[in-house]
């Protein structure tokens, strides 16, 4: 009987020379199912699997990503595995042997699996749940949609995604509405201090609130569920930004009783680029206008938010692939790797005594995503310099409240990766980068 590192080797031999004699297995063992079926069975808690080298040499192996550089950057957007390329690849020709009837007729009902399936994944109703382009365009659909008059009031957040403001404030120029926003401490870890900062700006014109499950620029996990139900008791709806939360946490949809979640499924999903994802809570549907125009028949069908005219059936179809891919991971293992991840970067950095931390190490309030600033070293300077001699790709924030470089690697980062930043980072500590 093979080990597992033998059978996770074998699976990625090439197809003529995977065969049952290669490994002791039987032919109907060999293929991407039988791999995946493999991982999803690897006995282990979260915790325990998130350490297993042999168990995430799979997941490096699973993409093609440019190993002649460190790609700590996937919370901008992601690679997808082979498999997802591949199958996206294969509906791409297949509608280009005739769009007219394959693109229609063929792939666009096909996209009701994907729909399904993101629906089941998360806990909720396939028909509260949208296809997008990405998450920018599934909160606009909220943040433009909903009726709002001159002098009421919206709420967010300083260290909200920056287009998320602006389409605020765009409203608040051509419609007149007032953009609130509240700071937080960075790292913040009082749940109660957090809520108390929304509680206390919350007002009789407040008419909707937008916060992020996770910031983007520090990797924040904000007590979502809690704000929900506070602006709740006050009838105030809430938009849950997921972009860095969705297939990153561990969670379900319901869990957040959130009205409005949006999200991309280009970034811990692994999906196609371009590929976005909203939910609706299906009493409100009737109330959110539409991007682009959608028939009055329409008007209760969460398909209308996905009206915007011909486009690629493609990078929805191989969403099925990336929710396969995820799934055989499994979300809590994945949470609890990234989590490791983020910890060997995070202790090593620490233990120079010149790392500021703007991201917390309790338990709750981080997973992936970390944000250091470095004392004596200028933040942008520092990150073109590890992309200009080490190619290492980092991202620079300077935000008007903290500065520093967001780190966010993925499933598929050695060890071996992870170090070479932290040596990197040492070395500037140590000899400048002048």
């Amino acid at each position: 009987m093979p080990s597992r590192r033998e059978f996770l080797g074998a699976m990625y031999a090439p197809a003529a020379a995977c065969t049952a004699a290669s490994v002791g297995l039987p032919m109907p063992r060999c293929g991407a199912g039988a791999l995946l079926a493999e991982l999803g069975a690897t006995p282990g808690t979260p915790e325990e699997i998130a350490r297993d080298e042999d168990f995430w040499r799979f997941a490096q192996q699973a993409f093609t990503v440019d190993r002649s550089m460190v790609n700590l950057n996937n919370g901008g957007v992601s690679p997808s595995p082979r498999w997802v390329q591949e199958a996206m690849k294969d509906h791409l020709d297949l509608a280009n042997k005739s769009p007219a009837y394959y693109l229609w007729q063929v792939q666009e009902p096909r996209k009701e699996v994907a729909r399904t399936r993101l629906a089941g994944a998360w806990g909720v109703d396939p028909e509260e749940i949208a296809i997008t382009r990405n998450a920018s365009e599934s909160l606009q659909i909220c943040q433009l949609g909903l009726g709002l008059a001159p002098g009421d009031e919206v709420l967010c957040c300083t260290q909200d995604y920056p287009r998320m403001i602006t389409t605020f404030q765009q409203r608040a120029r051509r419609d007149g509405i007032v953009l609130r926003q509240v700071k937080i401490p960075s790292p913040a870890e009082d749940t109660a201090k957090i809520l108390a900062i929304y509680r206390d700006s919350i007002t009789e014109r407040t008419r909707l609130l937008l916060v992020s499950h996770v910031i983007n620029i520090t990797g924040q996990v904000m007590p979502v569920r809690e704000i929900v139900a506070l602006a709740r008791e006050r009838g105030v709806p809430t938009v849950v930004d997921g972009a860095h939360s969705f297939a990153h946490l561990d969670f379900k949809l319901p869990d957040l009783g959130c009205d409005y979640f949006g999200t991309s499924l280009h970034k811990w999903l692994f999906a196609p680029h371009g590929t976005g994802m909203l939910y609706v809570r299906r009493d409100r549907i009737p109330g959110l206008w539409p991007m682009m125009a959608a028939a009055q028949t329409q008007d209760a069908d969460i398909r209308k938010f996905e009206e915007i005219g011909t486009h690629p059936a493609a990078n929805h179809l191989a969403i099925a692939e990336a929710l396969t891919f995820h799934e055989s991971l499994g979300a809590a293992r994945k949470q609890a790797r990234m989590i490791y991840l983020r910890e060997r970067w995070m202790e090593r950095l620490y233990a120079s005594g010149r790392a500021r931390l703007h991201t917390s190490r309790k338990p709750g309030c981080a997973a992936g995503i970390g944000t250091v600033q470095l004392e004596g070293l200028d933040t942008a300077e520092l990150g073109a310099w590890l992309w200009e001699k080490h190619r290492i790709l980092v991202v620079a924030i300077k935000h008007a409240e903290f500065e520093g470089l967001r780190i966010s690697p993925s499933v598929y980062s050695t060890l071996e990766e992870v170090d070479r930043f932290c040596g990197a980072v040492e070395a500037a500590l140590r000899d400048g980068i002048g």
